[in-house]
């Protein structure tokens, strides 16, 4: 009975496997930019506060995240190089993002950064603004002037600029998805949601 059901399992299986390696192709859906990959499966995403298309595209993410293999690690990459504000301000809202990591508060505080900018339409122009946002928003004042500057943050912010300028060249635009350290996610126009998740998470499953 075990044979039977070992043999049942298998013959679903390897078909699935086979469809999903038709469905994406490189150079079409995705590029390898690494020889290697990474030891451990991680999902990069770069993106910027002030992207509006990184703001339509949070509910994709945390759909990525809810799909992904418990082994994996997702991780978002804030750029400082978009045009909408300074370069200082970006590095100061990647350092917010840094904070709100350590307090293990970064799905609240980063989608109240997003809302600050893309609804309420908000500036913020240094890191006073982003420490209101984190006020407004349950965070004592005396743990983030404690976090902002401390060896933890400044590590883990140096971890995200280093990633940024890793693969600068690769990246045009945000969002944008690096995977594995080896492949660059593609998304083309006859995409759905379900599909650009689905392709992520296979290529988090990629060597």
């Amino acid at each position: 009975m075990k044979k039977i059901i070992l043999a049942f399992v298998f013959a679903v299986l390897v078909p699935l496997q086979a469809c999903a390696q038709e469905t994406w192709k490189e150079g079409e859906h995705y590029t390898i930019i690494n020889e290697t990959a990474t030891d451990k499966p991680v999902i990069n995403e770069f993106f910027s506060y002030w992207c509006p298309h990184c703001f339509q595209f949070e509910p994709i993410a945390k759909k990525i995240q809810e799909k992904m293999g418990d082994d994996v690690k997702f991780e978002k990459v804030h750029v400082n190089f978009m045009g909408f504000t300074s370069t200082e301000t970006q590095d100061d809202a990647s350092r917010a993002l840094m904070v709100a990591r350590a307090l293990k508060k970064e799905d609240a505080l980063s989608t109240a950064i997003f809302r600050y900018i893309h609804v309420q339409k908000s500036s913020i122009t240094n890191i006073k603004d982003l420490k209101n946002i984190f006020m407004v928003n349950g965070v004592e004042e005396a743990d983030f002037d404690k976090l902002v500057s401390s060896f933890g943050v400044n590590s883990m912010l140096k971890k995200n600029n280093k990633l940024v300028q890793e693969y600068r060249n690769h990246l045009r635009g945000v969002p944008n998805f690096i995977v594995n350290g080896k492949y660059q996610a593609k998304f083309t126009r006859d995409m759905t949601n379900d599909d650009i998740v689905n392709l992520i998470v296979w290529l988090s499953k990629q060597k």
